[in-house]
């Protein structure tokens, strides 16, 4: 498929998906169920968009910590030679207050009124090379005040740069908290009715929006139903996943308890040998990318416009995903979010010549599933 008709196929299943306001109500809908899904799908991924960002700037400050602790470590070896070398200067500065310091001159005299000139040149020669080793020792000394002061320098701004990434986690932080207070307040009121409502509102529009991906042809040839296998890696990326299903989604969590959508394509990568960014704009970002109709298992699957969300992808048009606070990993529909694209992060390995899909524990089919509908503000970023 060209990359035009590929994009004028997601085009269309983004569209149904995103049509999820008072359209999709029932009539004479009384709650407004469609619209306050809009509204809870819309601040779920504002969230996850500041969570993502937290997420970037905690890897970043990580850095600049480990940063300043090599800087910081570097300093204190070269400032303990640096004592050392004061201490070696003042002993020749002592040395040549009192006389002994002038070791060309003496040396000179010494060898004129020597009976044995042999022996004096040999003793002119040892004070020279202790002269030059002085030398090296007042060089290597200037040397170490320079790299000592550059270190000073480094370590200043490190920690500058620390302080201001700390700054920014605190700001990104509270941006989280108070967008899933905002989901928390629009679900606070409601009933067991209403919720029940909101999550079959969810997953018809789920339904329609992989009816019409898979429809457009944009999964390739043969569809879901395609026989495509992973790598090796990719295989192990996957069934470290598919173990995950059931654990809470938890805000920046990167495991083994809990996670959040990165958190857990990061780390089946991971298990897999293989190091991959942190965050979902930075897979997307980084990581070649493949058309979807050549998506094979253990590939991971990129949503939204701003990369804010990711899934990695099981095969049969299935997902394993973190979808977001109060929910659990489990497996979802390829099309239960907007499209962006997809990634592999193994594009140097052959797929393998056959391939059994790991087992999925009972209960975590897709007809199976939660809804994402759930908030729990025990989810929430901590206050740190």
């Amino acid at each position: 498929m060209s990359r035009i008709a590929t994009a004028v196929a997601l085009a269309v299943a983004t569209t149904v998906l995103a049509t999820t306001g008072s359209a999709l109500a029932a009539p004479g809908d009384p709650g407004g169920v469609g619209q306050l899904l809009t509204d809870l799908q819309r601040l779920y991924r504002q969230a996850e968009e500041a969570s993502e960002a937290f997420n970037a700037t905690e890897e970043k400050l990580g850095l600049r910590k480990a940063e300043l602790a090599r800087v910081t470590k570097e300093l204190g070896t070269v400032r303990a030679g640096l004592a050392d070398g004061r201490r070696a200067a003042g002993m020749l500065a002592r040395e040549q207050y009192k006389g002994r310091g002038d070791h060309a001159y003496s040396s000179f005299v010494h060898l004129l009124t020597s009976s044995d000139p042999e022996h004096a040149l040999m003793r002119g020669h040892a004070l020279r090379r202790a002269a030059a080793s002085r030398a090296v020792k007042v060089a290597r000394l200037q040397s170490d005040e320079k790299r000592a002061d550059d270190l000073a320098t480094r370590a200043r701004a490190a920690l500058d740069a620390q302080q201001t990434l700390a700054a920014r986690q605190k700001k990104e932080r509270d941006t989280v908290r108070a967008r899933l207070k905002q989901v928390e307040a629009l679900l606070a009121d409601l009933t067991a009715d209403d919720l029940a409502s909101l999550a079959a509102l969810e997953n018809r529009t789920t339904e329609r929006a992989q009816r019409a991906l898979i429809g457009s042809g944009a999964l390739g040839p043969g569809g879901v139903r395609a026989s495509r296998t992973p790598s090796r890696e990719g295989a192990r990326a996957l069934d470290y996943a598919v173990r995950q299903l059931g654990k809470p989604y938890v805000w920046g969590a990167e495991g083994p308890a809990s996670f959040d959508c990165s958190g857990l394509t990061q780390q089946a990568w991971a298990a897999a040998g293989r190091t991959i960014p942190r965050t979902s704009q930075d897979q997307w970002k980084h990581l070649p990318r493949v058309p979807l109709s050549a998506l094979r298992p253990g590939d991971l699957v990129v949503y939204f416009p701003k990369a804010t969300h990711v899934a990695i992808y099981l095969g049969n048009g299935q997902v394993v995903q973190a979808p977001r606070p109060g929910a659990h990993v489990k497996v979802s529909p390829i099309a239960s979010n907007p499209v962006l694209g997809a990634v592999r992060p193994d594009p140097a390995l052959a797929s393998l010549p056959s391939y059994t899909p790991p087992d999925l524990p009972a209960g975590h089919t897709v007809e199976g599933n939660e809804s994402d509908a759930g908030y729990s503000a025990a989810h929430a970023p901590d206050a740190r």
